[in-house]
């Protein structure tokens, strides 16, 4: 007996700037997973105890993120202390394989109910907090990779040289990102998957912060590389320095929630799925072109699900950088219009563990809007990896 996947609801908090006095930075990022587990289940009623498991991806899993922030959020959500939780660190596609475990362990029968999610505030937690100033990684690769390794802007700037993406067509693709989230906006089209944050002061943040609606190509052109360093000149020739803050994803604050459940188990308790999972696949990459892993994890989901890339209505490759879904779809071939129509992480964040089902909420909002079938997410992954997760909506 075949038991699908189905997703029940979707939410997502508004992004915060990743740093100090960014309209988040107040909040302890257990109280920002808390309010969107709070607003996921007040939204569908039955009674939490059901729910088999809470699976959180986080990336930097250290100070007020440490110790498995996904059983701390659950019980601050005063969910029943029967429910356990876990925490997932695949870079930045955490939360996304945080749905896939979830889904999977519902296909497979292990589970009825459980929630993925993510959380990640780069503002309290700076990125990379959780090597504690040691080496997880250099000393230890450097016997497989003795020119060592490199860190994720130095591998979009060599993307961008190896697709011959200029930096007008970078910056061009940075605009679009505000001006599609900015009409997205205006029409009401996040009203759904946003749920507003509680502040320390009672007061409640609702918009996206890293959303720029004024940004424009020419104001993106002054803007000088993040990257650029003689090491890396004599080392990587083809490089134009291209990557800047302007076409990069901003740090930010932010946390995600997908009800995941079996069909059979919506059903029973009378909710009613808005998706249902197609196909999962996972990848590793080349670590020095670490972002490039969305190319044959795509290829990889497409065998699975024997669909074609002109089957999908909506595509959501996470915008880590604008390189990375520019050599996407053109080595996919993957219709432009459909990519990011609501524009992407330059415009909306990248909150790193939460981005996952950030991605799976807004793909669900686009496909319930424009009435689409099939959608596909793709998140690349520091260390040289890749997600990607079909949905069928329903």
């Amino acid at each position: 007996m075949t038991i699908d996947a189905v997703i029940v609801d979707a939410v997502r908090t508004p992004s915060g700037k990743g740093k100090p006095g960014g309209a988040l930075s107040g909040v302890h990022p257990v109280n920002l997973l808390q309010q969107v587990l709070e607003s996921l289940l007040e939204r569908n009623s039955f009674d939490p105890a059901l729910i088999d498991d809470v699976i959180a991806g986080c990336v930097s899993q250290t100070g007020e993120q440490a110790l498995n922030i996904a059983r701390t959020a659950a019980l601050a959500a005063g969910l029943p202390e029967s429910v356990p939780g876990t925490s997932v660190d695949r870079q930045c596609g955490s939360s996304q394989q945080a749905a896939h475990f979830a889904a999977q362990g519902i296909i497979a029968g292990a589970y009825d109910i459980v929630i993925a999610c993510g959380v990640e505030s780069m503002s309290r937690i700076p990125m990379g907090a959780s090597s504690q100033g040691q080496d997880p990684n250099v000393a230890p690769l450097a016997a497989r990779y003795p020119e060592g390794l490199i860190g994720q802007g130095v591998s979009a700037e060599l993307i961008a040289a190896k697709w011959n993406l200029s930096r007008v067509e970078l910056d061009e693709y940075a605009a679009r990102s505000h001006r599609l989230a900015a009409e997205a906006v205006a029409a009401g089209k996040f009203a759904r998957e946003v749920v507003p944050v509680r502040l320390p002061d009672g007061s409640l943040h609702t918009l996206d912060e890293t959303l720029r609606a004024s940004t424009t190509v020419e104001g993106l052109g002054g803007l000088r590389p993040s990257f650029q360093a003689p090491e890396f000149d004599a080392r990587f020739p083809q490089i134009n320095w291209s990557i800047t803050p302007g076409n990069s994803s901003p740090l930010t604050d932010a946390a995600s929630a997908v009800l995941i459940m079996s069909a059979d188990k919506a059903r029973e308790l009378g909710l009613t799925p808005r998706a249902r999972f197609h196909s999962f696949a996972v990848t590793g990459s080349d670590p020095l072109y670490m972002l490039t892993g969305v190319i044959p994890a795509t290829e990889k989901v497409l065998a699975k699900s024997g669909l074609k890339i002109g089957d999908f209505d909506t595509f959501e490759v996470n915008e880590a950088f604008a390189p990375v879904p520019l050599a996407w779809a053109q080595e996919l071939g993957a219709d432009p219009e459909k990519l990011n129509p609501n524009g992407g992480a330059i415009a909306l964040g990248h909150a790193l563990g939460a981005s996952g089902t950030r991605l799976m909420t807004t793909m669900l909002t686009t496909l319930e809007s424009t009435g689409g079938r099939y959608g596909l997410q793709t998140m690349c992954e520091g260390g040289g990896m890749a997600n990607a997760t079909v949905i069928e909506r329903l």
